[in-house]
């Protein structure tokens, strides 16, 4: 029942334009009939739960039925969280704040609620920076995310709290390795935990997302994406929202396929512990920064998004669930 009504409310909101634009881009690409791709779509959707972005980020048109069994799409994505994720407890990994507080001990920074300190208290706490990240407490996608530079504290706590950016960080200070990599963000990992039946946390999906001409490397707010063996090495090129894809940084030239991403196992242990803390929450999604020490959370996301490899990149087209449907019964 849930499925239906999912597809029936996708159906409805469905933004039939763009839906068309796909079926063309595919069709131009692979010479193929324009109604053939876009009734593909309709039937991917229909069975699979694919919506065309998932057809599209996903090539189902290279795919067969079978292979196509295999990729995790957005419906099923939805009903893994509703099964899985009391959305009561959705608030401590939502609000920032909240996060904070409980996953203080895995933080690695300072931090301070701009709505609950004094002025002289955030003049205290910005005492000796440069600079601060100020975050709106409940938004996502690196909206609502700015790097202060610390000058006159009173006109800066007048600022973030007209601009209810209530969270202010320290700025966390990446491992100089994956500094190169892109120097202008934290490029954090997505690291996709499961807490099974056994109470043992399974990690689904590793994913490295890097900055591109910002300071944020969200890929909403125009960072990329790449994913990890199990040993923490890029295996694939990033792409972008847009589609393109790096095998080379393009800002430093830096090769990411091949890239190692330092303290890989302590980021592993770090995510593990830290989903042991919410057991209401068993499927998360954590960004975790690289430090030279070890690792350190950034946030943690109840609805993690999907993310696969292109079939393109692969010998053996296969998407991911059959590794979520190992652990999940």
């Amino acid at each position: 029942m849930n499925k239906i009504k999912f597809l029936f409310k996708a159906i409805l909101k469905m933004n039939y334009k763009e839906m068309f634009n796909v079926a063309r881009k595919i069709s131009r690409e692979h010479n193929r009939l324009s109604l053939i791709t876009f009734i593909d779509i309709v039937w991917c959707g229909l069975r699979y739960g694919a919506g065309y972005m998932d057809y599209l980020e996903f090539e189902f048109y290279l795919l067969n039925g079978e292979q196509r069994k295999t990729f995790l799409t957005r419906a099923k994505n939805n009903e893994i969280v509703r099964k899985y994720n009391n959305k009561e407890f959705n608030h401590l990994l939502n609000n920032k704040i909240e996060f904070n507080n409980m996953f203080k001990d895995y933080l690695e920074r300072d931090f301070i609620d701009v709505s609950q300190c004094t002025k002289k208290e955030f003049k205290q706490f910005c005492k000796g920076k440069k600079y601060v990240i100020a975050k709106e407490v409940d938004n996502c996608g690196g909206v609502g995310v700015s790097k202060e530079f610390i000058q006159d504290t009173n006109r800066l706590y007048e600022k973030l709290k007209k601009n209810k950016q209530y969270l202010v960080e320290e700025v966390i200070v990446q491992n100089s390795k994956v500094s190169k990599l892109y120097p202008d963000a934290v490029n954090t990992l997505r690291l996709f935990t499961f807490l099974d039946d056994n109470g043992e946390v399974q990690i689904l999906n590793s994913i490295f997302k890097i900055g591109n001409k910002g300071f944020v490397d969200n890929f909403a707010s125009g960072g990329m994406y790449t994913f990890l063996d199990d040993n923490g090495e890029v295996i694939c090129p990033a792409i972008d929202k847009k589609d393109n894809r790096y095998s080379i940084h393009p800002e430093t030239k830096e090769q990411i396929i091949g890239f190692k991403v330092p303290n890989y196992e302590k980021a592993i242990e770090l995510v593990k512990e830290a989903s042991k803390l919410i057991p209401e929450i068993r499927y998360i999604g954590w960004d975790v920064a690289i430090t030279e020490k070890g690792a350190c959370l950034v946030e943690g996301n109840e609805f993690p998004g999907v993310f696969q490899i292109k079939p393109s990149y692969m010998d053996k087209p296969e998407g991911i669930l059959p590794r979520y449907n190992k652990y999940m019964k």
